[in-house]
């Protein structure tokens, strides 16, 4: 990840300064018609997988009404955003005054992210919409993903929601809308992205700089699932290898099964490994979601149960790891016995 934006993939624009967006043209064209209609609503919630262009789309839209604050002069499509535009340099460099993202903080002691989006962070929302723009423009705000905020912050979110200022936005990215308070979702407008088609995520990397072809192209695009975000996983963070190192493991028996889960541990647990471990428990879920499905599928539905609450304890570990700190190779080597 890079220094200067932590959160940031090896390889990847950052979403404030990202101009180019893949693959989701006509939720653009509803947003941009909706607020040119002067009806749109107060609060959008995003939903889709990670790594689609939820946060790309939610900077470009808090662009197009920052430099069209009137509706009934704003044009009907969005277009890329004009990099010599004062408003979009100062969305792109974090100097808007008139928007708020709003993200787990980043902790420079533990060079680690906080696990949840807390309540001081939603207070800062609230004071942020009460001030007055000294421009009279819009104010906007982006939380990403609203899944990570605890049950204080969604509250307080709650109210805002409830009462929503004057000229202001609300924009929620979710990668589980479900995690989501029913109170919450009820007062948004759902606007669901699904994830790229091949051809818009080879665009999307080429944007970045990677060109694919042949044997990799294909696997690359079967693997990622529509998601840019895991395809950089894949191609920068060692991706392939990490999953294949899995299936050896859960391949072998005894001794020789033990000694490769500890390597996969090892190489999980260690220092600046939190992309490639957040990774492979992505996989993880996954791969047991869709043994849980075949397996239903099979008629086996007691095996399909085992999986499913297999699924819900592997959950479950990794939440309680990381919010208490725990021994993250212990957790690791925990989880891959109960798979195993």
């Amino acid at each position: 990840m890079s220094e200067d934006n932590p959160g940031l993939l090896d390889g990847a624009i950052a979403p404030s300064a990202n101009r180019h967006l893949f693959g989701h043209e006509e939720a653009e064209a509803f947003l941009a018609q909706s607020y040119a209609s002067g009806k749109g609503h107060h609060a959008i919630l995003i939903e889709g997988p990670e790594g689609i262009g939820k946060a790309t789309l939610a900077f470009r839209f808090a662009a197009h009404v920052l430099s069209h604050p009137e509706t009934k002069l704003a044009p009907s499509l969005m277009s890329d955003p004009d990099p010599d535009a004062p408003q979009v340099r100062q969305i792109a460099s974090g100097a808007s005054h008139n928007l708020i993202h709003l993200a787990r903080p980043y902790d420079e002691k533990t060079k680690k992210f906080k696990t949840v989006i807390n309540v001081d962070e939603v207070r800062r929302l609230g004071k942020f919409f009460g001030q007055t723009s000294g421009t009279g423009n819009w104010r906007l705000a982006i939380i990403d993903p609203a899944d990570d905020m605890n049950t204080n912050a969604a509250n307080a979110l709650l109210k805002i929601l409830e009462e929503p200022p004057k000229r202001s936005m609300l924009l929620l990215l979710s990668h589980s809308p479900g995690k989501l308070l029913p109170t919450i979702r009820s007062r948004c407008l759902q606007l669901k992205l699904s994830p790229l088609g091949d051809e818009a995520m080879l665009r999307a990397l080429a944007n970045l700089g990677i060109s694919l072809s042949g044997a990799e192209q294909g696997q690359i695009l079967a693997a990622a699932q529509g998601s840019v975000a895991k395809a950089l996983k894949l191609i920068n963070y060692g991706g392939f290898e990490i999953i294949r190192a899995f299936q050896d493991a859960l391949g072998a028996t005894g001794p020789t099964q033990r000694r490769l889960f500890h390597k996969l541990a090892d190489v999980l647990s260690g220092k600046d490994s939190e992309v490639i471990h957040d990774f492979f428990m992505d996989h993880v879920g996954e791969e047991l979601v869709t043994r849980a499905r075949q397996a239903a599928l099979a008629g086996d539905l007691a095996r399909a149960d085992v999986l499913a609450k297999l699924s819900q304890d592997i959950g479950q570990k990794i939440a309680i790891a990381d919010g208490y700190n725990l021994d993250r190779k212990q957790t690791i080597l925990s989880i891959l016995e109960q798979i195993g």
